[in-house]
């Protein structure tokens, strides 16, 4: 029982307090996350509080908390609507009939995702495995799982039983080679693409048995 109310606290304590219904409402809220991302970008994580995030998003300390109730709130936030974007992007490309189209598209979407704000995509990914612990499933995440899975099953006939882990390892390829590039300056999007597509095709090749 205090572990489940630990785990409830802390997830509360990650939750927006209330959600934006009107559209006054949701620039405030997206003023909030984008000045979370500018400090971040700019700052690192040592300037990142939730007064210096009110101030530079325009907004009072107190309009802020009528949103988010910590700092980790907004991150999660933030963490979010990078997401989203992205696993529409992925999924849109798992939908294309050519499979090796689909494999493509889907690979650089990835690297935009990463490639497009670097810094900002390396700390919330930090920040994320941080919080693993204490925040809510992530229905992105799931998402994009359902979306992988669908395609190796659909285009590289693997069976149920065998998908799940062949999903875990094409999504944990893209994050390593995606976030070894971010760490570096002056990557070349199409290189890193071909890269991250010369090594899944590798892997669904001896996976498949096909190679």
């Amino acid at each position: 029982m205090k572990n489940s109310h630990l785990t409830r606290t802390r997830r509360a304590r990650l939750t927006p307090r209330k959600k934006p219904g009107q559209l006054r409402s949701s620039q405030t809220v997206e003023a909030i996350l984008e000045g979370a991302a500018h400090i971040l970008e700019g700052r690192g994580l040592d300037g990142y509080t939730t007064n210096e995030i009110a101030a530079r998003a325009g907004v009072s300390i107190g309009s802020l908390y009528q949103y988010f109730p910590t700092k980790d709130a907004i991150t999660l936030a933030l963490v979010q609507r990078e997401s989203t974007a992205l696993v529409d992007e992925i999924n849109a490309a798992l939908c294309l009939e050519d499979p090796k189209r689909a494999l493509r598209e889907m690979i650089e979407a990835a690297v935009r995702n990463q490639l497009r704000r670097p810094k900002l995509a390396r700390l919330l990914d930090f920040e994320e495995a941080r919080l693993a612990t204490s925040m809510p499933p992530s229905t992105n995440a799931a998402a994009a799982r359902a979306g992988i899975m669908a395609f190796l099953q659909r285009c590289y006939g693997l069976p149920a039983s065998e998908t799940r882990t062949a999903t875990l390892d094409v999504m944990e390829i893209i994050r390593a080679l995606t976030d070894a590039a971010g760490t570096r300056e002056h990557v070349d999007a199409t290189l890193l693409a071909d890269a991250i597509e010369g090594a899944l095709r590798g892997y669904l090749g001896v996976r498949c048995g096909t190679v």
